[in-house]
């Protein structure tokens, strides 16, 4: 695995661990079909949620969490709508949130949670 793929796998793990210490079940991680992936897709309570993980080293592009735009979340849709297809269960309530991960050279990683994204 070459450093872009383990800082994204960090920031996955660590995004994982903070769904879960909120009460949700992962059903997967790293989904996969022709259109695309989702990184993380859990339970919380009857809602199925789609979790967008971005990891960085610094703010200077940005937040993570500014990386995901309108074409992002419409593909984040459309993946959705696959996984509950492939999946074959029934889950009224879909939400999609946003964990934001920067990991500098030195210190702790600085998480941000965002729930509920449009």
């Amino acid at each position: 695995m070459n450093a872009r793929g383990a800082l994204g796998r960090y920031g996955e793990d660590v995004a994982a661990a903070l769904l879960q210490s909120m009460g949700m079940t992962i059903l997967c991680r790293n989904w996969r079909c022709v259109a695309g992936e989702l990184d993380i897709v859990a339970r919380d309570g009857d809602a199925l949620v789609v979790c967008e993980v971005k990891t960085r080293r610094s703010m200077s592009h940005g937040s993570p969490a500014e990386a995901v735009g309108p074409r992002k979340m419409q593909r984040l849709r459309a993946l959705a709508l696959h996984w509950l297809d492939e999946a074959e269960i029934y889950i009224p309530t879909v939400r999609f949130d946003v964990v934001g991960v920067i990991l500098p050279r030195t210190g702790a990683p600085i998480v941000s949670y965002l729930r509920g994204v449009e």
